[in-house]
């Protein structure tokens, strides 16, 4: 597994998942094919985020095994209730002994996932991490279902954010967009993007702005669902056979995930091609311009990502 790195190969678009979960329990155990058949895609960088104490030593490791992959800490939403009472001074601790390190998954949640998590204390550690993100001036990955109005007042309070908050799988209104970009927002799109009406989301699209866009899996959940409409037709694309056959062997495991529905890297590449339609842009230029704004964003000292991509 240690050769595999940051692809370079001529002739193929380049392409940055700012957010992912390769350590999740459904698909570690083929994290290294899934990698491999991302990498021969075109997909050069991994963004693995952390959401509990439980998995932040499997992202480091990853991290470590991989020069592909930038490695997140954070305490998701959903796991409140499961932190230790030291879950702040070890989230610290990796993130000390990791440089390369952003935050994230950290977050908001009012949905039927959380509906047993206490706001109030979602509040609380959302806040701390969004502090210390601040304060050691790196990217944070954030998740924000039905608390966006919570959302942007903690953020009006603590920002802005120079070095940048990642709105991953953004699903919120376009009238939200400038008000979060003005405190330092990146706004991630992955297939949850299609739980939207396809008119709304091109709305919303077209109103972030181009150098805070950026291109996530959200694997292996966020595998994109086919909807159509007389004004906008979901896109061609390319079948699980012509993966194998473009990719080989290495995709094998990654055909197999699809159709237990769950989500690949490799699958990006179905959501650079809905965005890029959405917004009415040749998906070669989608891909370069998240690619350069998510080199830019992780570009932080200490960072494996170099300025110039």
């Amino acid at each position: 597994m240690s050769g595999v790195g940051v692809a370079r190969q001529a002739g193929v678009v380049k392409i940055f998942d700012a957010h992912c979960h390769l350590q999740d329990r459904r698909i570690a155990s083929v994290a290294p094919q899934l990698i491999r058949t991302a990498l021969d895609s075109g997909v050069q960088r991994f963004v693995v985020n952390g959401v509990s104490e439980m998995d932040w030593h499997i992202v480091k490791q990853m991290g470590d095994e991989y020069p592909s992959i930038i490695p997140c800490f954070g305490l998701h939403p959903w796991y409140v209730n499961e932190r230790s009472p030291n879950w702040f001074k070890s989230l610290r601790e990796f993130l000390a002994e990791t440089p390369g390190a952003a935050v994230g998954e950290i977050g908001l949640d009012k949905g039927a996932h959380a509906k047993n998590i206490d706001f109030g204390e979602q509040v609380d550690v959302f806040r701390q991490q969004l502090e210390l993100a601040k304060v050691l001036e790196k990217p944070v990955s954030v998740h924000c279902l039905r608390a966006f109005g919570d959302l942007l007042e903690i953020m009006l309070s603590t920002g802005p954010f120079p070095a940048g908050v990642i709105l991953h799988s953004y699903i919120g209104s376009a009238e939200l967009v400038p008000g979060l970009a003005k405190l330092g927002s990146y706004f991630s799109f992955s297939g949850h993007l299609t739980s939207m009406k396809p008119e709304k989301a091109k709305k919303m699209l077209k109103s972030v702005p181009k150098d805070r866009i950026l291109i996530e899996t959200d694997a292996p959940d966020g595998l994109l669902s086919v909807k159509t409409s007389s004004s906008f037709p979901f896109p061609d694309v390319a079948s699980t056979a012509e993966t194998e056959n473009q990719f080989g062997d290495s995709a094998a495991e990654a055909t197999s995930l699809s159709k237990e529905g769950l989500n690949h890297p490799a699958n990006i590449h179905r959501v650079l091609k809905y965005v890029a339609t959405l917004l009415e842009m040749p998906e070669e230029e989608l891909a370069e311009l998240s690619f350069q704004n998510a080199t830019r964003l992780f570009s932080y000292p200490g960072s494996k990502v170099n300025s110039d991509g």
